[in-house]
Protein backbone atom coordinates (compact mmCIF):
# COMPACT_ATOMS: atom_id res chain seq x y z
CA UNK A 1 0.00 0.00 0.00
CA UNK A 2 1.32 3.22 -1.20
CA UNK A 3 0.38 6.39 1.00
CA UNK A 4 2.42 8.83 -0.83
CA UNK A 5 -0.43 9.92 -3.14
CA UNK A 6 -2.59 11.05 -0.78
CA UNK A 7 -0.08 12.83 1.71
CA UNK A 8 3.01 15.37 1.50
CA UNK A 9 6.39 13.75 2.09
CA UNK A 10 8.62 13.76 5.12
CA UNK A 11 11.90 12.80 4.71
CA UNK A 12 15.34 12.68 6.91
CA UNK A 13 12.80 13.65 9.83
CA UNK A 14 12.11 17.49 7.88
CA UNK A 15 9.31 18.96 5.74
CA UNK A 16 9.76 22.29 4.75
CA UNK A 17 12.28 24.11 7.84
CA UNK A 18 10.68 22.35 10.72
CA UNK A 19 13.21 20.07 11.56
CA UNK A 20 13.01 16.73 14.06
CA UNK A 21 15.74 15.93 15.99
CA UNK A 22 16.90 12.28 16.56
CA UNK A 23 15.40 12.13 19.55
CA UNK A 24 12.20 14.16 19.17
CA UNK A 25 10.53 12.74 16.72
CA UNK A 26 6.89 12.76 15.77
CA UNK A 27 4.65 9.65 15.53
CA UNK A 28 3.71 8.93 12.43
CA UNK A 29 1.18 9.90 10.38
CA UNK A 30 2.16 9.01 6.79
CA UNK A 31 3.03 6.59 4.95
CA UNK A 32 6.84 8.07 3.76
CA UNK A 33 7.43 8.51 7.65
CA UNK A 34 7.05 4.93 8.11
CA UNK A 35 9.67 4.41 5.27
CA UNK A 36 11.94 6.99 6.96
CA UNK A 37 12.34 5.26 10.15
CA UNK A 38 12.17 1.58 8.35
CA UNK A 39 8.51 0.35 10.16
CA UNK A 40 7.25 -2.34 8.26
CA UNK A 41 3.83 -2.63 9.89
CA UNK A 42 3.13 -0.46 13.22
CA UNK A 43 2.00 -2.41 16.19
CA UNK A 44 -0.11 0.03 17.48
CA UNK A 45 -2.44 2.91 15.70
CA UNK A 46 -4.80 5.65 17.09
CA UNK A 47 -7.50 7.32 15.52
CA UNK A 48 -8.70 10.37 17.15
CA UNK A 49 -10.75 13.58 16.36
CA UNK A 50 -8.10 16.54 16.90
CA UNK A 51 -5.19 17.32 14.94
CA UNK A 52 -2.29 15.36 15.92
CA UNK A 53 -0.61 17.67 18.42
CA UNK A 54 2.54 15.96 20.43
CA UNK A 55 2.03 17.56 23.61
CA UNK A 56 0.66 15.20 26.64
CA UNK A 57 -2.29 17.56 27.12
CA UNK A 58 -3.73 15.31 24.24
CA UNK A 59 -4.76 11.65 25.15
CA UNK A 60 -3.51 9.70 21.57
CA UNK A 61 0.04 11.79 22.22
CA UNK A 62 0.44 10.38 25.61
CA UNK A 63 -0.78 7.02 25.05
CA UNK A 64 1.29 6.91 21.68
CA UNK A 65 4.71 7.91 23.92
CA UNK A 66 4.22 5.90 26.57
CA UNK A 67 3.38 2.81 23.92
CA UNK A 68 6.43 3.40 22.03
CA UNK A 69 8.39 3.45 25.36
CA UNK A 70 7.35 0.14 26.01
CA UNK A 71 9.06 -0.86 22.61
CA UNK A 72 5.97 -1.11 20.59
CA UNK A 73 5.75 0.90 17.26
CA UNK A 74 2.70 3.13 17.21
CA UNK A 75 1.45 5.64 14.25
CA UNK A 76 -1.34 8.59 14.33
CA UNK A 77 -4.17 9.07 11.97
CA UNK A 78 -6.05 12.57 12.80
CA UNK A 79 -9.52 13.54 11.98
CA UNK A 80 -9.94 10.91 9.19
CA UNK A 81 -12.78 11.63 6.59
CA UNK A 82 -12.36 8.39 3.77
CA UNK A 83 -11.40 4.74 4.37
CA UNK A 84 -8.46 5.88 2.26
CA UNK A 85 -7.47 7.70 5.11
CA UNK A 86 -7.19 4.78 7.26
CA UNK A 87 -5.44 2.78 5.33
CA UNK A 88 -2.57 4.98 5.09
CA UNK A 89 -0.51 2.97 7.38
CA UNK A 90 -1.62 -0.12 6.50
CA UNK A 91 -3.34 -2.35 9.33
CA UNK A 92 -2.13 -2.52 12.72
CA UNK A 93 -0.37 -5.77 13.86
CA UNK A 94 -2.45 -5.45 17.02
CA UNK A 95 -5.20 -2.69 17.45
CA UNK A 96 -6.53 0.73 16.73
CA UNK A 97 -7.29 2.94 19.34
CA UNK A 98 -10.58 5.27 18.69
CA UNK A 99 -11.13 8.71 19.99
CA UNK A 100 -13.46 11.23 19.70
CA UNK A 101 -10.16 13.43 21.27
CA UNK A 102 -9.92 15.49 24.02
CA UNK A 103 -13.65 16.89 23.91
CA UNK A 104 -16.80 14.75 23.23
CA UNK A 105 -17.65 15.55 19.50
CA UNK A 106 -21.69 16.27 20.76
CA UNK A 107 -20.10 19.01 22.74
CA UNK A 108 -17.44 20.07 20.00
CA UNK A 109 -20.35 20.32 16.97
CA UNK A 110 -23.30 22.33 19.06
CA UNK A 111 -24.15 25.13 21.38
CA UNK A 112 -26.36 24.41 24.62
CA UNK A 113 -29.21 26.13 22.06
CA UNK A 114 -28.19 22.68 19.67
CA UNK A 115 -26.74 25.17 16.92
CA UNK A 116 -23.93 24.32 15.07
CA UNK A 117 -20.24 25.38 16.22
CA UNK A 118 -18.47 27.58 13.17
CA UNK A 119 -15.59 26.90 15.54
CA UNK A 120 -13.17 24.02 16.49
CA UNK A 121 -9.88 25.01 18.45
CA UNK A 122 -8.41 21.28 17.76
CA UNK A 123 -8.76 21.29 14.28
CA UNK A 124 -6.51 22.96 11.39
CA UNK A 125 -7.30 26.36 10.63
CA UNK A 126 -10.43 26.67 13.77
CA UNK A 127 -12.91 25.23 11.27
CA UNK A 128 -15.69 23.12 12.78
CA UNK A 129 -15.46 20.73 9.58
CA UNK A 130 -13.82 17.87 10.72
CA UNK A 131 -15.06 16.48 13.61
CA UNK A 132 -18.11 14.28 12.81
CA UNK A 133 -20.88 13.80 15.05
CA UNK A 134 -20.74 10.76 17.71
CA UNK A 135 -17.29 10.95 16.41
CA UNK A 136 -16.13 7.75 18.44
CA UNK A 137 -19.02 5.51 16.71
CA UNK A 138 -17.97 7.01 12.85
CA UNK A 139 -14.70 6.39 13.02
CA UNK A 140 -15.04 2.36 14.28
CA UNK A 141 -17.29 2.53 11.09
CA UNK A 142 -14.58 3.91 8.98
CA UNK A 143 -12.12 1.53 10.49
CA UNK A 144 -14.19 -2.17 9.76
CA UNK A 145 -15.17 -0.89 6.43
CA UNK A 146 -10.94 -0.46 5.65
CA UNK A 147 -10.33 -3.90 8.05
CA UNK A 148 -12.78 -6.35 8.88
CA UNK A 149 -11.33 -8.44 10.95
CA UNK A 150 -8.70 -5.99 13.17
CA UNK A 151 -9.13 -5.27 16.92
CA UNK A 152 -10.69 -1.92 17.73
CA UNK A 153 -10.23 -0.22 21.32
CA UNK A 154 -12.31 3.05 21.73
CA UNK A 155 -11.75 4.90 24.88
CA UNK A 156 -11.70 8.65 25.84
CA UNK A 157 -13.71 11.04 27.24
CA UNK A 158 -16.81 10.54 24.68
CA UNK A 159 -16.53 6.73 25.32
CA UNK A 160 -15.73 6.63 28.61
CA UNK A 161 -18.89 8.72 29.35
CA UNK A 162 -20.97 6.52 27.46
CA UNK A 163 -20.15 3.08 28.73
CA UNK A 164 -23.62 1.94 30.48
CA UNK A 165 -27.65 3.18 29.28
CA UNK A 166 -27.09 7.01 29.20
CA UNK A 167 -29.22 9.66 28.79
CA UNK A 168 -28.51 11.59 25.49
CA UNK A 169 -29.74 14.72 25.66
CA UNK A 170 -28.93 15.90 21.60
CA UNK A 171 -31.39 12.79 20.59
CA UNK A 172 -33.49 13.56 24.09
CA UNK A 173 -33.59 9.61 24.47
CA UNK A 174 -32.23 6.95 26.30
CA UNK A 175 -29.00 5.39 24.25
CA UNK A 176 -27.36 1.67 24.79
CA UNK A 177 -23.12 1.04 25.45
CA UNK A 178 -21.62 3.05 23.26
CA UNK A 179 -19.45 0.12 23.29
CA UNK A 180 -22.60 -1.84 21.35
CA UNK A 181 -23.29 0.97 19.46
CA UNK A 182 -19.54 1.06 17.71
CA UNK A 183 -19.16 -2.74 17.47
CA UNK A 184 -15.80 -2.11 19.37
CA UNK A 185 -14.24 -4.72 20.65
CA UNK A 186 -13.29 -3.50 24.12
CA UNK A 187 -13.82 -0.24 25.77
CA UNK A 188 -11.52 1.63 28.01
CA UNK A 189 -12.92 4.01 30.86
CA UNK A 190 -10.89 7.16 32.88
CA UNK A 191 -7.24 7.35 32.45
CA UNK A 192 -6.10 4.39 30.17
CA UNK A 193 -2.54 4.52 30.13
CA UNK A 194 -2.42 0.73 32.04
CA UNK A 195 -5.09 -0.98 30.72
CA UNK A 196 -4.05 0.38 27.02
CA UNK A 197 -0.65 -1.13 27.76
CA UNK A 198 -2.34 -3.99 29.62
CA UNK A 199 -4.25 -4.78 25.87
CA UNK A 200 -0.69 -4.39 23.81
CA UNK A 201 0.39 -7.19 26.25
CA UNK A 202 -2.01 -9.45 26.26
CA UNK A 203 -2.50 -9.63 22.47
CA UNK A 204 1.08 -9.59 22.02
CA UNK A 205 0.77 -12.87 24.01
CA UNK A 206 -2.26 -14.26 22.33
CA UNK A 207 -4.60 -13.64 25.62
CA UNK A 208 -7.79 -13.06 26.08
CA UNK A 209 -8.95 -9.40 26.62
CA UNK A 210 -11.35 -10.09 29.54
CA UNK A 211 -10.58 -9.18 33.02
CA UNK A 212 -8.81 -5.64 32.42
CA UNK A 213 -9.41 -3.26 35.53
CA UNK A 214 -10.49 0.14 33.66
CA UNK A 215 -12.42 -1.97 30.47
CA UNK A 216 -15.80 -2.66 29.56
CA UNK A 217 -16.52 -5.53 27.30
CA UNK A 218 -19.87 -7.52 26.42
CA UNK A 219 -20.92 -10.88 26.77
CA UNK A 220 -23.41 -13.01 25.23
CA UNK A 221 -24.12 -14.67 28.59
CA UNK A 222 -22.19 -14.77 31.99
CA UNK A 223 -21.14 -18.19 32.38
CA UNK A 224 -17.81 -18.23 34.53
CA UNK A 225 -18.34 -14.61 35.39
CA UNK A 226 -20.85 -14.82 38.79
CA UNK A 227 -18.87 -18.15 39.77
CA UNK A 228 -15.76 -17.01 40.74
CA UNK A 229 -14.43 -14.53 43.79
CA UNK A 230 -15.66 -11.47 41.98
CA UNK A 231 -18.26 -8.67 43.47
CA UNK A 232 -20.83 -8.50 41.19
CA UNK A 233 -23.39 -5.43 41.17
CA UNK A 234 -26.30 -6.00 38.79
CA UNK A 235 -27.71 -2.45 37.20
CA UNK A 236 -31.55 -2.19 36.41
CA UNK A 237 -30.98 -3.21 32.39
CA UNK A 238 -31.48 -0.90 29.49
CA UNK A 239 -34.70 -1.98 29.15
CA UNK A 240 -36.10 -0.69 32.67
CA UNK A 241 -33.98 2.15 32.81
CA UNK A 242 -36.01 3.48 29.15
CA UNK A 243 -38.70 2.48 30.92
CA UNK A 244 -38.41 3.97 34.56
CA UNK A 245 -36.68 7.16 35.61
CA UNK A 246 -36.47 5.95 38.94
CA UNK A 247 -34.45 3.21 37.82
CA UNK A 248 -31.99 5.22 35.69
CA UNK A 249 -31.73 7.09 38.86
CA UNK A 250 -30.88 4.07 40.87
CA UNK A 251 -28.28 2.76 37.59
CA UNK A 252 -26.71 6.40 37.94
CA UNK A 253 -26.52 6.04 42.06
CA UNK A 254 -24.77 3.19 42.06
CA UNK A 255 -22.54 3.60 38.98
CA UNK A 256 -21.16 6.61 40.67
CA UNK A 257 -20.94 5.17 44.38
CA UNK A 258 -19.35 1.72 43.33
CA UNK A 259 -16.77 2.19 40.75
CA UNK A 260 -14.16 3.19 42.23
CA UNK A 261 -10.41 1.03 42.31
CA UNK A 262 -10.44 0.16 45.62
CA UNK A 263 -14.03 -1.33 46.12
CA UNK A 264 -13.06 -4.35 43.55
CA UNK A 265 -16.05 -4.45 42.32
CA UNK A 266 -17.52 -5.59 38.70
CA UNK A 267 -20.76 -3.62 37.08
CA UNK A 268 -22.98 -5.59 34.74
CA UNK A 269 -25.81 -4.44 32.82
CA UNK A 270 -27.86 -6.43 30.52
CA UNK A 271 -28.89 -4.47 27.19
CA UNK A 272 -31.16 -6.28 24.83
CA UNK A 273 -29.83 -10.18 24.67
CA UNK A 274 -26.18 -9.00 25.94
CA UNK A 275 -24.47 -8.13 29.02
CA UNK A 276 -22.28 -5.22 29.41
CA UNK A 277 -18.99 -5.87 32.10
CA UNK A 278 -17.40 -3.25 33.71
CA UNK A 279 -14.20 -4.28 35.33
CA UNK A 280 -12.89 -2.47 38.39
CA UNK A 281 -11.03 0.85 37.47
CA UNK A 282 -7.23 0.88 37.19
CA UNK A 283 -5.61 1.98 40.12
CA UNK A 284 -3.91 5.64 39.94
CA UNK A 285 -0.54 5.82 38.31
CA UNK A 286 1.81 6.35 41.25
CA UNK A 287 3.86 9.58 41.50
CA UNK A 288 6.76 7.55 39.56
CA UNK A 289 4.52 6.30 36.96
CA UNK A 290 2.84 9.90 36.60
CA UNK A 291 6.42 11.36 36.56
CA UNK A 292 7.64 9.26 33.67
CA UNK A 293 4.76 9.74 31.83
CA UNK A 294 5.15 13.30 31.34
CA UNK A 295 8.83 13.12 30.72
CA UNK A 296 8.46 11.41 27.55
CA UNK A 297 9.90 12.72 24.36
CA UNK A 298 7.20 14.96 23.04
CA UNK A 299 7.96 17.90 20.99
CA UNK A 300 4.87 19.74 22.00
CA UNK A 301 4.60 21.12 18.08
CA UNK A 302 1.44 20.15 15.85
CA UNK A 303 2.48 17.38 13.44
CA UNK A 304 3.65 19.46 10.13
CA UNK A 305 1.24 17.77 7.88
CA UNK A 306 -1.07 18.92 9.92
CA UNK A 307 0.26 22.51 11.09
CA UNK A 308 0.40 22.93 7.05
CA UNK A 309 -3.44 22.52 6.94
CA UNK A 310 -4.03 26.00 9.14
CA UNK A 311 -2.62 26.59 13.16
CA UNK A 312 -4.00 24.49 15.80
CA UNK A 313 -5.61 26.98 18.26
CA UNK A 314 -5.44 24.67 20.75
CA UNK A 315 -1.67 23.95 21.21
CA UNK A 316 -1.21 27.47 22.24
CA UNK A 317 -2.80 27.54 25.79
CA UNK A 318 -1.09 24.25 26.86
CA UNK A 319 2.62 24.87 25.18
CA UNK A 320 4.33 25.90 27.66
CA UNK A 321 1.67 24.51 30.57
CA UNK A 322 2.89 22.10 33.23
CA UNK A 323 0.47 19.17 34.66
CA UNK A 324 1.62 18.89 38.24
CA UNK A 325 -1.34 16.72 39.64
CA UNK A 326 -3.95 14.45 38.28
CA UNK A 327 -7.55 13.75 39.95
CA UNK A 328 -10.09 16.03 41.31
CA UNK A 329 -12.07 14.96 44.49
CA UNK A 330 -14.26 18.34 43.61
CA UNK A 331 -17.63 16.01 42.73
CA UNK A 332 -19.19 19.10 41.21
CA UNK A 333 -22.42 17.49 39.81
CA UNK A 334 -22.53 19.11 36.48
CA UNK A 335 -18.56 17.72 35.96
CA UNK A 336 -17.40 14.28 34.68
CA UNK A 337 -14.22 14.40 35.81
CA UNK A 338 -14.75 12.17 38.90
CA UNK A 339 -16.80 9.58 36.79
CA UNK A 340 -13.43 9.24 34.21
CA UNK A 341 -10.42 10.73 36.15
CA UNK A 342 -11.64 9.50 39.59
CA UNK A 343 -11.53 11.39 42.75
CA UNK A 344 -8.05 10.00 43.52
CA UNK A 345 -5.05 12.61 43.93
CA UNK A 346 -1.70 12.07 42.45
CA UNK A 347 0.81 14.50 42.49
CA UNK A 348 4.09 14.65 40.63
CA UNK A 349 7.48 15.26 42.38
CA UNK A 350 9.18 18.71 42.75
CA UNK A 351 12.31 17.42 40.88
CA UNK A 352 9.65 16.52 37.93
CA UNK A 353 7.84 19.13 37.32
CA UNK A 354 10.90 21.42 37.70
CA UNK A 355 12.83 19.38 34.98
CA UNK A 356 9.98 19.92 32.51
CA UNK A 357 10.20 23.45 33.27
CA UNK A 358 13.86 22.86 32.43
CA UNK A 359 13.10 21.43 28.93
CA UNK A 360 10.52 23.88 27.89
CA UNK A 361 13.15 26.80 28.51
CA UNK A 362 15.24 25.27 25.71
CA UNK A 363 12.31 25.15 23.26
CA UNK A 364 13.26 28.39 20.32
CA UNK A 365 9.91 29.48 21.17
CA UNK A 366 10.03 29.93 24.81
CA UNK A 367 9.34 33.64 26.13
CA UNK A 368 9.75 33.45 29.58
CA UNK A 369 6.36 32.58 30.91
CA UNK A 370 5.08 29.45 32.27
CA UNK A 371 1.41 29.83 31.16
CA UNK A 372 -0.14 27.27 33.84
CA UNK A 373 1.03 24.82 36.48
CA UNK A 374 -2.19 22.82 37.49
CA UNK A 375 -4.48 20.25 36.67
CA UNK A 376 -8.25 20.15 37.27
CA UNK A 377 -7.71 21.86 40.43
CA UNK A 378 -4.20 22.89 40.53
CA UNK A 379 -4.46 23.52 44.59
CA UNK A 380 -5.24 19.67 44.97
CA UNK A 381 -1.68 19.36 44.18
CA UNK A 382 -0.27 17.52 47.39
CA UNK A 383 -3.41 16.73 48.64
CA UNK A 384 -4.05 13.03 50.40
CA UNK A 385 -7.08 11.42 52.01
CA UNK A 386 -5.93 8.35 54.24
CA UNK A 387 -9.34 6.97 54.12
CA UNK A 388 -9.29 7.42 49.88
CA UNK A 389 -6.01 5.60 49.36
CA UNK A 390 -6.78 2.88 51.41
CA UNK A 391 -10.65 2.20 51.29
CA UNK A 392 -12.09 4.27 48.02
CA UNK A 393 -13.70 7.18 48.02
CA UNK A 394 -16.05 7.45 51.72
CA UNK A 395 -19.97 7.82 51.89
CA UNK A 396 -19.76 11.97 52.08
CA UNK A 397 -18.12 14.46 49.85
CA UNK A 398 -14.72 15.72 50.07
CA UNK A 399 -15.77 19.83 49.49
CA UNK A 400 -19.33 19.48 50.35
CA UNK A 401 -21.24 21.01 51.93
CA UNK A 402 -18.01 22.22 53.85
CA UNK A 403 -14.19 21.35 53.26
CA UNK A 404 -13.93 17.62 54.81
CA UNK A 405 -11.91 17.95 58.36
CA UNK A 406 -9.34 15.26 56.88
CA UNK A 407 -8.85 17.75 54.33
CA UNK A 408 -8.44 21.07 56.45
CA UNK A 409 -5.54 19.68 58.52
CA UNK A 410 -3.55 19.56 55.75
CA UNK A 411 -1.51 22.82 54.57
CA UNK A 412 -1.16 21.45 50.88
CA UNK A 413 -1.86 24.98 49.25
CA UNK A 414 1.00 26.79 50.82
CA UNK A 415 3.21 23.61 49.55
CA UNK A 416 1.37 24.52 46.38
CA UNK A 417 3.13 28.28 46.69
CA UNK A 418 6.30 26.77 47.54
CA UNK A 419 6.50 24.65 44.14
CA UNK A 420 5.24 27.90 42.14
CA UNK A 421 8.08 29.56 43.53
CA UNK A 422 10.88 27.03 43.22
CA UNK A 423 9.65 27.08 39.20
CA UNK A 424 9.91 30.37 39.04
CA UNK A 425 13.62 30.29 40.29
CA UNK A 426 14.16 28.37 37.08
CA UNK A 427 17.16 30.30 34.55
CA UNK A 428 14.62 31.82 31.68
CA UNK A 429 11.63 31.65 33.76
CA UNK A 430 9.85 35.16 33.74
CA UNK A 431 6.49 34.44 34.80
CA UNK A 432 4.91 31.69 36.30
CA UNK A 433 0.76 31.47 36.01
CA UNK A 434 -1.96 29.47 37.16
CA UNK A 435 -4.42 29.24 34.72
CA UNK A 436 -6.09 25.70 35.86
CA UNK A 437 -8.96 25.62 37.83
CA UNK A 438 -8.78 26.16 41.98
CA UNK A 439 -11.01 25.37 44.94
CA UNK A 440 -11.48 29.33 46.64
CA UNK A 441 -13.06 26.89 49.42
CA UNK A 442 -10.25 24.80 49.69
CA UNK A 443 -8.19 27.66 50.44
CA UNK A 444 -10.29 29.49 52.63
CA UNK A 445 -10.47 26.52 54.68
CA UNK A 446 -6.54 26.59 55.57
CA UNK A 447 -4.94 28.12 58.22
CA UNK A 448 -2.27 29.61 56.38
CA UNK A 449 -5.24 31.36 53.81
CA UNK A 450 -3.96 35.22 54.21
CA UNK A 451 -0.76 34.17 53.11
CA UNK A 452 -1.97 32.09 49.90
CA UNK A 453 -3.70 34.19 48.34
CA UNK A 454 -1.33 37.14 49.21
CA UNK A 455 1.27 34.89 47.19
CA UNK A 456 -1.45 33.99 45.04
CA UNK A 457 -1.44 37.31 43.44
CA UNK A 458 2.11 37.10 42.24
CA UNK A 459 0.85 34.05 40.06
CA UNK A 460 -2.03 35.47 38.57
CA UNK A 461 -1.70 36.78 35.27
CA UNK A 462 -4.51 39.92 35.76
CA UNK A 463 -7.76 37.67 36.26
CA UNK A 464 -8.09 34.67 38.68
CA UNK A 465 -10.55 32.47 37.44
CA UNK A 466 -12.80 31.06 40.19
CA UNK A 467 -16.13 29.13 39.42
CA UNK A 468 -18.69 29.90 41.90
CA UNK A 469 -21.33 28.75 39.18
CA UNK A 470 -24.22 29.95 40.72
CA UNK A 471 -25.26 32.03 44.14
CA UNK A 472 -28.91 30.08 44.79
CA UNK A 473 -28.29 28.11 48.18
CA UNK A 474 -30.70 25.41 46.45
CA UNK A 475 -29.19 25.53 43.07
CA UNK A 476 -25.72 25.42 45.04
CA UNK A 477 -26.61 22.56 46.73
CA UNK A 478 -28.06 20.65 43.68
CA UNK A 479 -24.45 21.37 41.81
CA UNK A 480 -23.01 20.40 44.96
CA UNK A 481 -20.85 23.65 45.36
CA UNK A 482 -19.90 26.05 48.27
CA UNK A 483 -21.88 28.84 49.44
CA UNK A 484 -21.48 31.91 46.93
CA UNK A 485 -20.69 33.73 50.29
CA UNK A 486 -17.52 32.03 50.11
CA UNK A 487 -16.88 33.34 46.53
CA UNK A 488 -17.45 37.22 47.51
CA UNK A 489 -14.90 36.51 50.71
CA UNK A 490 -12.17 35.20 48.55
CA UNK A 491 -12.88 38.09 46.04
CA UNK A 492 -12.20 40.74 48.64
CA UNK A 493 -9.10 39.05 50.17
CA UNK A 494 -7.27 38.63 46.98
CA UNK A 495 -8.35 41.46 45.28
CA UNK A 496 -7.39 43.45 48.72
CA UNK A 497 -3.97 41.85 48.86
CA UNK A 498 -3.35 42.93 44.83
CA UNK A 499 -4.21 46.39 45.74
CA UNK A 500 -1.62 46.36 49.31
CA UNK A 501 1.05 45.00 46.08
CA UNK A 502 0.00 47.84 43.57
CA UNK A 503 -1.58 45.68 41.07
CA UNK A 504 -4.68 45.97 39.58
CA UNK A 505 -5.53 42.25 39.76
CA UNK A 506 -8.51 40.64 39.65
CA UNK A 507 -11.34 37.68 40.42
CA UNK A 508 -13.67 37.00 37.49
CA UNK A 509 -16.59 34.11 38.41
CA UNK A 510 -17.61 31.53 35.97
CA UNK A 511 -21.94 31.07 36.04
CA UNK A 512 -24.06 28.11 35.01
CA UNK A 513 -28.34 29.19 34.29
CA UNK A 514 -30.44 26.66 33.19
CA UNK A 515 -29.22 24.15 35.80
CA UNK A 516 -31.54 22.02 37.14
CA UNK A 517 -33.04 23.41 40.31
CA UNK A 518 -33.31 27.04 38.65
CA UNK A 519 -36.52 28.85 37.75
CA UNK A 520 -37.30 32.29 36.83
CA UNK A 521 -37.18 32.97 40.71
CA UNK A 522 -33.38 31.54 41.47
CA UNK A 523 -32.28 33.22 37.90
CA UNK A 524 -33.26 36.89 39.19
CA UNK A 525 -31.30 35.75 42.92
CA UNK A 526 -28.49 35.29 40.78
CA UNK A 527 -28.68 38.39 38.87
CA UNK A 528 -29.15 40.24 41.82
CA UNK A 529 -26.09 38.40 43.39
CA UNK A 530 -24.09 39.66 40.17
CA UNK A 531 -25.24 43.42 40.08
CA UNK A 532 -24.37 43.82 44.32
CA UNK A 533 -21.19 41.42 44.13
CA UNK A 534 -19.34 41.72 40.79
CA UNK A 535 -19.47 45.67 39.41
CA UNK A 536 -19.04 44.15 36.01
CA UNK A 537 -21.02 42.38 33.04
CA UNK A 538 -20.15 38.74 33.25
CA UNK A 539 -18.90 36.96 29.87
CA UNK A 540 -18.57 34.02 31.66
CA UNK A 541 -22.32 32.84 31.81
CA UNK A 542 -22.96 29.41 30.26
CA UNK A 543 -26.38 27.49 29.51
CA UNK A 544 -25.87 24.41 30.82
CA UNK A 545 -25.73 20.89 28.72
CA UNK A 546 -26.77 17.84 29.97
CA UNK A 547 -23.87 15.75 28.95
CA UNK A 548 -23.75 11.84 29.43
CA UNK A 549 -23.18 10.33 33.19
CA UNK A 550 -23.18 13.57 35.26
CA UNK A 551 -25.48 13.88 38.23
CA UNK A 552 -26.81 17.31 36.51
CA UNK A 553 -27.90 15.17 33.52
CA UNK A 554 -29.34 12.76 35.59
CA UNK A 555 -31.71 15.12 37.16
CA UNK A 556 -32.12 16.85 34.36
CA UNK A 557 -33.67 13.20 32.48
CA UNK A 558 -35.21 12.25 35.22
CA UNK A 559 -36.87 15.68 37.41
CA UNK A 560 -35.15 14.01 40.56
CA UNK A 561 -32.21 14.14 42.84
CA UNK A 562 -30.78 9.60 42.59
CA UNK A 563 -29.16 10.30 46.19
CA UNK A 564 -32.57 11.87 47.77
CA UNK A 565 -35.21 10.80 45.97
CA UNK A 566 -36.48 14.58 46.09
CA UNK A 567 -37.89 15.80 43.20
CA UNK A 568 -36.03 18.84 41.21
CA UNK A 569 -37.23 21.33 38.56
CA UNK A 570 -36.18 21.59 35.61
CA UNK A 571 -36.87 24.63 32.78
CA UNK A 572 -36.14 22.20 29.21
CA UNK A 573 -37.47 25.05 27.40
CA UNK A 574 -34.88 26.37 25.38
CA UNK A 575 -36.35 29.84 24.88
CA UNK A 576 -36.11 30.49 28.85
CA UNK A 577 -32.65 29.01 29.01
CA UNK A 578 -31.32 31.49 26.88
CA UNK A 579 -33.49 34.35 28.55
CA UNK A 580 -31.78 33.30 32.01
CA UNK A 581 -28.55 33.80 30.34
CA UNK A 582 -29.22 37.41 28.90
CA UNK A 583 -30.57 38.36 32.59
CA UNK A 584 -27.37 37.37 34.07
CA UNK A 585 -24.95 39.09 31.42
CA UNK A 586 -27.53 42.25 31.21
CA UNK A 587 -26.95 42.68 34.54
CA UNK A 588 -24.30 45.81 35.04
CA UNK A 589 -25.38 48.79 32.81
CA UNK A 590 -22.48 50.16 30.85
CA UNK A 591 -19.51 48.64 29.16
CA UNK A 592 -17.30 47.12 31.93
CA UNK A 593 -16.45 43.49 31.36
CA UNK A 594 -14.60 40.71 32.42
Amino acid sequence: MNGGDILPTLQNGREGDTKISDKLHFLPTTYDELKSQNINQLDVIFVTGDAYVDHPSFGVALLGRLLESKGYKVGIIAQPTSIEEVRRLGKPRLFFGVTSGNVDSMVANYTASRKKRRSDDYTPGGLNNKRPDRAVIQYVNLVRQAFKDVIVVIGGIEASLRRFAHYDWWSDKVRKSILLDSKANILVYGMGEMATVDIAKRLENGQPLDGIRGTVVWKSNLNGLENGSNRILHLPSYEEVCADVNAYGRMFKDVSLMTDPFKEITIIQKQDTRYVVQYPPAFPLSQNELDELYLLPYTRRVHPFYEAQGSVKAIETVRFSITAVRGCFGNCAFCALSNHQTTHIVSRSEESILEEVRMLTKMPEFRGTITDVGGPTANMYGSECNVRQSMGQCAKYCLFPQVCSNLEKQDHSTNFIELLRKVREIPKVKHVFVESGIRHDLILASSNRDYIISELVDFTSGQLKLAPEHAHPNVLELMRKPSAELFVEFKRKFEEAARQKGEKKYVIGYFIVGHPGESEKENAYLKEFVAKNLGYIPQQVQIFTPTPSTLSTTMYYTGKDPFTGEEVFVEKRERVRNMFKENVINTVDGNKKR
